[in-house]
């Protein structure tokens, strides 16, 4: 076992310790203390501990893709309940993991099968879904159920206060650096696939923002010191980046807020929040989130002069945007948080209004590198092969289950294991980043590679386009073209032409679009990444294809 203090919830009981009066959660009427948080999570876990959860086998021994704790299910809105329920399992020495709360049946059955879930803590209205699939899923001891006002029940569940109420507040024990933390990747080019993390590794990967620090004391006296930052996340927490960006605050003693709205993004009850709260750091996910959000600030006016710091994860927030916000808000910073779920942390760029604000470039992290196509080697700064973004140092074991896609997804050079999630890459001369998108969304048109994302920022530079993304199509000549699904703005006739125009100032024509779908509306998952699966079928359909 690790004798690392780099556990995630030993990192928190240490914090709690230091500024146990300090708010920790707020979230509508709830304004829970550090201090309260302590003491809810420990009762969590005494119920999955209960219930006969907890870590089975030491990490020693175990290949990467196999796991030795029980694991549970987070089926749940935002909320302060999503991220005691980490914590909870943390301390139980279980690991939590994601739940994409707009899957089907289908999708729930492979997602808890694939993860061997042995708890599933959920909101009440999910319960008329768990209902018609509880029977095959035998593996799962317990079924906690958070009251959302919903009315909704499941048979035999247990209410989360009432738990809670009832279990004992035990210090946690035998936490180690070892036990796991599991983010589940969102399947839109694929089935899910449950990342392992070490929590000594994910805290250095992406937890560590404000410093890594090596012992619990120096946590306390980071938070005792500091004054506490206050962030809203405002993406979904099942998505990676939004509670990593909770833990990072939570990792100097500042207080996470959660707006009112959590079933989607309501631009005002977020600019509300910001202005009622005095929140210092937002969390959005790229352009899905930032064009609402502007909109919202043409309808009405906010005192948005506590926000100092504007944090884009998850996707990509395209430069005319970012200029729109620093227009808006002159005083605030941007920040492009580049990482995956394979990666943690990968690179950063900061916009601000004396500066032009780019899209696709970052600067590095530390341990960050390109290696070429057929990885053998890492590419120098102005090398001109284009190859694979790739992190090595802390990175994960591996896929839960999956050996296979563990060794190819994590695979060593010259002896060094790397993390290679498939986002093509370059290393300009001055050592910048310059990201070209995910491989698995790549267009193959008459032998030329192009990348769907970048097609997509070219075409928001329209005035007219609300949102867009782009898919291959079948093409008789080409192979595949590529097809843009567009919504545009109301009361915007299309014109096709008018977009290849604006498209064709930014990139080459061979990557121009040869055909367009007009929708109402873009369907994206609810961390606003594109959903590709859809936009394809969206497109065949409508070409005849």
């Amino acid at each position: 076992m690790s004798e690392s203090p780099l556990n995630l919830a030993a990192i928190h009981e240490a914090i709690a310790a230091a500024v146990p009066d300090r708010e920790c959660i707020v979230f509508r009427d709830r304004r829970l203390t550090w201090s309260q948080v302590s003491d809810r999570t420990r009762r969590l876990a005494h119920v999955l501990k209960s219930h006969g959860l907890g870590c089975h086998r030491e990490r020693a021994g175990l290949a990467n893709w196999e796991s030795g704790q029980d694991h549970v299910a987070l089926y749940l809105y935002n909320g302060n309940e999503y991220l005691e329920g980490m914590l909870g399992a943390f301390k139980a020495r279980c690991a939590p993991f994601n739940v994409n709360y707009r899957y089907v049946e289908e999708e729930l059955l492979y997602l808890f099968g694939n993860s061997d879930a042995r708890a599933v803590i959920f909101h009440a209205r999910f319960a008329p879904t768990l209902a018609k699939i509880r029977d095959r899923l035998d593996g799962v001891r317990a079924w906690i159920q958070v009251d959302d006002g919903s009315g909704e029940s499941l048979d035999g569940a247990l209410d989360y206060e009432q738990a809670l109420a009832e279990a004992k507040p035990e210090e946690p024990s035998g936490l180690s650096g070892d036990d796991l933390y599991i983010l589940y990747t969102g399947g839109t080019t694929g089935m899910p696939k449950g990342v392992l993390w070490r929590q000594e590794e994910i805290y250095r990967a992406a937890l560590s923002a404000a410093g890594p620090l090596e012992t619990l004391d120096e946590f306390a006296e980071r938070a005792k010191a500091a004054r506490g930052a206050r962030s809203l996340p405002t993406a979904p927490f099942m998505h990676g980046a939004a509670h990593w960006a909770a833990f990072n605050v939570w990792h100097s003693g500042g207080t996470i807020h959660v707006q009112s709205q959590v079933e989607h993004l309501d631009p005002h009850d977020v600019w509300s929040t910001i202005e009622r709260e005095k929140v210092q750091v937002a969390l959005i996910v790229g352009d899905a989130f930032a064009r609402p959000l502007l909109d919202q600030l043409d309808e009405q006016s906010y005192d948005l002069s506590s926000l100092f710091m504007l944090v884009s994860g998850g996707a990509i927030l395209t430069a005319k945007l970012k200029d729109e916000i620093l227009v808006k808000l002159p005083h605030v910073r941007i920040m492009d948080a580049l990482g995956s779920s394979e990666s943690g942390a990968q690179g950063s760029r900061v916009s601000t209004s004396e500066a032009k604000a780019t899209t696709g470039d970052f600067d590095l992290g530390p341990d960050n590198v390109v290696l070429s196509e057929d990885l053998s080697r890492v590419l120098e700064p102005g090398h001109e092969e284009q190859g694979w973004l790739a992190r090595k140092g802390s990175v994960p074991l591996g896929y839960y289950q999956d050996q296979a896609k563990t060794e190819k997804t994590f695979p060593s050079v010259d002896g060094v294991r790397y993390a290679v999630p498939g986002d093509r890459a370059a290393v300009d001369t001055d050592g910048k980043l310059l990201l070209f998108g995910r491989d698995s969304v790549t267009i193959n048109s008459g032998g030329e590679k192009i990348f769907a994302e970048e097609v997509e920022h070219a075409l928001k530079h329209h005035p007219d386009v609300y949102d867009t993304v782009v898919v291959p199509t079948p093409n008789e000549r080409w192979g595949q073209q590529v097809t843009a699904v567009v919504k545009l703005r109301a009361g915007v006739a299309a014109d096709e032409a008018s977009l290849l125009d604006a498209c064709s100032e930014h990139i080459a024509r061979y990557k121009l679009p040869k055909a367009f779908v007009f929708v109402d509306d873009v369907v994206r998952a609810p961390s606003g990444k594109p959903d590709y699966r859809w936009a394809r079928e969206t497109a065949a359909r409508e070409l005849g294809l």
